[in-house]
């Protein structure tokens, strides 16, 4: 994530989710008929979100697992709702947060990014000052000492910043940030297996997969909020712009590449 006040997009926001393969799940749209203003990808398990963008609002909220005690199973709540909530109020909700597992809950918007971070007895609120900064499942990773953190974060510093444009290819909006994004880190690809890798793909010993689904590309601007959306993190060429106006047809295709 690139905070940047002064900048024409103060926010820009990289999301990769990793989750089992075989949970069912749908690409970015308006599915929540109680928040018709948001654009997310729906988890069909749960209903929920791991990330949700208000376009009319310029807001974007994003949910990680975190680390700690889970909740008990009797009443115990879906996190995937979080974003969704976070993303309509512009805040964190006031949920009982006993019925929810650990999380780290992102939500980005003209005035800044917040985060806050619940590891089943306590919240920690945080705001994110001027700069990149990675978020990984221990939380804001400010020491970088996460191999991923290590990597990637200087070269997402070292990348042109993308500046607000209207219109235009996802290659083109997104620029040098693209390839870091995509997991290439501007000097190859880095191996899934490897612990600096940003898109990973592992087999469990109980044979269960469990990999990077997709990754989304936000860009928070006064003039609106840019979508991006890879549904297929080892095929580059599936990038594309989610279109984010009232009515118009769901996840129009810009390909990143021809």
């Amino acid at each position: 994530m690139s905070v940047d006040p002064e900048a024409g997009a103060p926010v820009l926001l990289v999301g990769v989710r990793d989750e089992f393969v075989t949970r069912p799940w749908m690409s970015p749209d308006r599915h929540w008929p109680d928040h018709p203003g948001l654009i997310g990808g729906r988890d069909l398990e749960a209903g929920g979100t791991w990330l949700a963008a208000d376009p009319a609002e310029r807001r974007v909220a994003a949910l990680l697992n975190g680390e700690g005690t889970a909740a008990p199973a009797a009443g115990r709540r879906s996190r995937g709702e979080l974003p969704l909530l976070a993303a309509e109020a512009g805040e964190l909700p006031p949920v009982d947060l006993f019925r929810y597992d650990p999380f780290h809950l992102v939500l980005g918007g003209l005035d800044g990014v917040r985060l806050w971070s619940w590891d089943g007895g306590r919240l920690a609120e945080e705001k994110l000052p001027g700069g990149v900064h990675m978020i990984v499942n221990t939380g804001w990773d400010r020491s970088g000492r996460d191999p991923r953190t290590a990597w990637f974060r200087p070269r997402f510093t070292r990348a042109a910043r993308p500046e607000w444009t209207d219109g235009g290819s996802t290659e083109r909006f997104w620029g040098e940030w693209l390839d870091p994004a995509s997991g290439a880190g501007m000097g190859g690809a880095v191996a899934w297996d490897d612990p600096r890798a940003l898109i990973v793909r592992r087999r469990l010993p109980d044979g269960r997969i469990f990999a990077s689904l997709s990754v989304t590309l936000v860009a928070l601007a006064p003039e609106g909020l840019r979508y991006d959306f890879c549904p297929q993190p080892d095929d580059p060429s599936t990038w594309h712009e989610i279109d984010t106006s009232r009515g118009g047809p769901p996840g129009r295709s810009r390909r990143a590449r021809g």
